[in-house]
């Protein structure tokens, strides 16, 4: 008998790609050539350009550029340490900035040695440095002209003699390349699909697929560069995220292929059926997810929008990978799609025996509903207790890598002259004309006097006209310590406006620090503007799936507690610093702003993604039977294993960020992903769920008769079509 024609669009998308399935993997393998090559031809134009609109750092920015332009621009450091006297070494320290005066893009240098750099000089140690102004902000800056400051002045570098360079243009530059940890997680994804399935072509499908989805994705994110704000850290925030959910969309294909060939399909037929059954599941989880993230352009900031389109570009063409190229691969297995497998861990594609470990695991939970939702609630309230002393601020170079010359330099300045020389605060002052000078000098002496936790107080600079002017101020701590956040405020709220008031003096604080506590206070006030929006948008999207008002209500308060303990985990690593020594974080400090709420995002869309494989599955056999209990059970039983195995394939893509990723920020992101999904499929999917729904019985399924009149039907599973009967 030939094989059932497709039912629906995904059943035609599989017939389509199986039938020319030599033509669809020529089209990939072109597209993803194309667009690298167009990408590298191009090249790339990431920003790491962190504005928060018109806050008092901006506003002192602008007062710079139309005031004194010569000031406008950014700064780096230039810090020398010799083994000899600083002054035995005029000489050489002079050299190196005599070289950098002429290089392009710099405004000018001030020397230790110029009569403007007298306090550039520790009193106690052999440190001295000099500071490059150069022309524009970091984020306008020719990476080449910032590498030239660099090589410039590391090529006196000799023993004894050590020249390092920080501050945020250098930053930009010198950033730690990216570690192993793609490599890392795809070799333990072949491991676990290898315990998984036991058979290496089914291993390998996935891993291809989503390979090729990703690949075009970051080549896509290279050229929206040159369009939209996209941080450097983009990239590899795209694979992660892209090689964890891609591996994933693809495992779950492929096992319902192989359950498809079990029941003695023929290979068509069993992909067909696998895109209208999985496929249907994946597409929606993955609408889910880019929906989730477009959560992100609420925030309304470049950067954030940048970052955002690079995670919904990888998970796109993973999501696009899966759903037609995953059907050709899948073509050319065929039948063989077991045939080469480790002997002794082949796995049946069938369904599970009626009294395996999942079966009888979710009837144990069942029976003792009450004391292991219990247990598992007081568990992830637990892991939540540090939330509560989440700081939002952005890290600084005290947490990049000992290897990188931004981190050997704030070192230095720390040991030489105190951590906040790392951050100096910037007082942008727009006078009314040579009157105001009294006024000016008279807020310099408030400043150097008047709040605790100012080591130092530039002389002011006035302008040409007398109508602008600059004044720097250094405070005792670093630039991510809450004590130089509470001076920020303290100065604008405290000091300067009973100086100013009254007259045609308008001064604002400024500089790289005062920016990066005015970008982290506008994201914390639009943190619960994002979460509210992904909640409601949940709830209605489980709610039209589900046909449930409980079950998605459910939902969403398991994954609040999930992503609560996920927080709870990263505030008590990263902040009060345990086991911080064995994943080499650097320096405690708080939690970078952004990192929160997108990592809120994509853990709700990830979570609905396990959400949706389950439920459906239970649905089915409520809807068949009738029975909760039952339902929930043999629901579990069915995608146990699989949702696990993909779980851990997860866990291992996020956490290998953690162990070998040089980058702060990565480490970060990937601890909270790794905690949080390894606590969705264990603690959530495996505890709450089932015991949940066993206490509240046919009260899950509850649907008010008008919701039900008034939504529409979107069904995630659709029942396969009968095997075929040879004839």
């Amino acid at each position: 008998m030939t094989d059932q024609p497709p039912r629906s669009a995904l059943g035609r998308v599989a017939a389509g790609c199986y039938d020319r399935r030599r033509i669809v993997l020529v089209a990939w393998i072109l597209v993803i050539i194309g667009i690298t090559v167009i990408a590298q031809v191009v090249g790339t134009h990431f920003q790491d350009k962190f504005s928060s609109g018109n806050v008092p750092s901006q506003q002192a920015a602008d007062i710079l550029q139309a005031k004194f332009p010569s000031k406008a621009g950014d700064t780096a450091d230039v810090v020398f340490h010799t083994s000899t006297p600083i002054a035995a070494n005029e000489a050489a320290i002079d050299n190196v900035v005599g070289s950098l005066r002429p290089l392009a893009h710099v405004q000018s240098v001030t020397g230790p040695f110029s009569p403007d750099g007298a306090h550039q000089i520790s009193t106690h140690a052999n440190i001295a440095y000099a500071v490059v102004q150069f022309d524009t902000t970091t984020a306008n800056l020719p990476a080449g002209a910032v590498h030239d400051v660099i090589n410039t002045a590391q090529a006196a570098q000799r023993p004894g003699f050590q020249v390092a360079l920080g501050g945020a243009p250098i930053s930009s530059v010198a950033a730690a390349a990216p570690g192993a940890s793609e490599g890392i997680g795809i070799t333990a994804a072949i491991i676990i699909m290898l315990l998984a399935f036991g058979s290496v072509v089914a291993m390998g499908l996935p891993i291809i697929t989503a390979l090729f989805g990703l690949g075009i994705g970051v080549a896509l994110l290279e050229l929206v560069t040159h369009f939209l704000v996209v941080p450097t850290f983009a990239p590899e925030m795209a694979a992660m995220i892209g090689i964890g959910v891609g591996i994933d969309y693809a495992l779950f294909i492929v096992t319902r292929y192989r359950q498809g060939i079990f029941e003695g399909r023929e290979p068509r037929d069993a992909v067909v059926t696998s895109l209208m059954t999985s496929g249907r599941s994946v597409l929606f989880a993955g609408a889910t997810v880019v929906i989730s993230l477009f959560g992100l352009f609420l925030i309304g900031q470049p950067y954030m929008i940048g970052l955002a389109t690079a995670c919904i570009a990888a998970v796109l063409m993973v999501l696009i990978a899966a759903l037609t190229l995953l059907p050709a691969l899948l073509g050319f297995a065929g039948n063989a799609i077991d045939k080469l497998h480790l002997p002794g861990l082949l796995q049946s594609g069938g369904p599970p025996p009626p009294n395996g470990f999942w079966h009888r695991w979710s009837r144990f939970i069942q029976r003792r509903a009450w004391v292991t939702a219990t247990v598992a609630v007081l568990v992830l309230l637990l892991l939540a207790v540090p939330l509560f002393s989440l700081r939002l601020a952005f890290t600084d170079a005290g947490n990049d890598p000992p290897s990188l010359t931004t981190r050997q330099a704030y070192d230095l300045l720390a040991q030489g002259f105190g951590p906040g020389f790392n951050g100096p605060l910037v007082v942008a002052v727009a006078m009314g004309g040579p009157a105001d000078r009294g006024t000016v000098e008279q807020l310099d002496r408030a400043l150097a006097a008047g709040a605790p936790g100012v080591a130092y107080t530039a002389p002011v600079e006035f302008n040409a006209t007398d109508t602008g002017a600059v004044i720097v101020v250094v405070p005792t701590t670093s630039p991510q310590a809450a004590q130089t956040e509470t001076l920020v405020n303290t100065l604008r709220s405290d000091v300067i406006p009973p100086v100013v008031k009254g007259t045609d003096v308008n001064a604002q604080v400024g500089g790289e620090t005062a920016s990066s506590i005015d970008a982290a206070a506008f994201l914390g006030s639009r943190l619960f503007l994002v979460i509210g929006a992904v909640l409601v948008l949940s709830f209605l999207l489980l709610m039209t799936v589900f046909r449930s008002v409980v079950l998605p209500l459910k939902a969403v308060i398991m994954n609040l507690l999930s992503v609560g303990a996920a927080y709870g985990v990263m505030v008590a690593v990263f902040q009060w610093g345990w086991l911080g020594s064995v994943i080499g974080i650097g320096e405690t400090g708080p939690i970078d702003p952004w990192i929160p709420v997108t990592m809120f995002t994509i853990l709700f869309g990830l979570s609905m993604d396990y959400e949706v494989f389950l439920l459906s599955r239970i649905r089915e056999e409520w809807l068949r039977t009738g029975d909760n209990s039952l339902s929930v059970a043999d629901g579990l039983a069915v995608t146990g294993r699989i949702i696990t195995a993909a779980a851990a394939i997860m866990f291992c893509v996020f956490a290998s960020f953690v162990i070998k990723d040089p980058l702060h920020i990565l480490k970060v992101f990937g601890l909270g992903l790794a905690v949080a999904v390894a606590i969705d499929v264990t603690l959530v999917r495996m505890v709450l769920v089932p015991s949940l729904m066993e206490i509240l019985g046919p009260v899950n399924w509850w649907l008010p008769r008008f919701l039900d009149r008034s939504i529409p039907t979107v069904g995630v599973e659709v029942t396969p079509a009968p095997v075929p009967t040879p004839a």
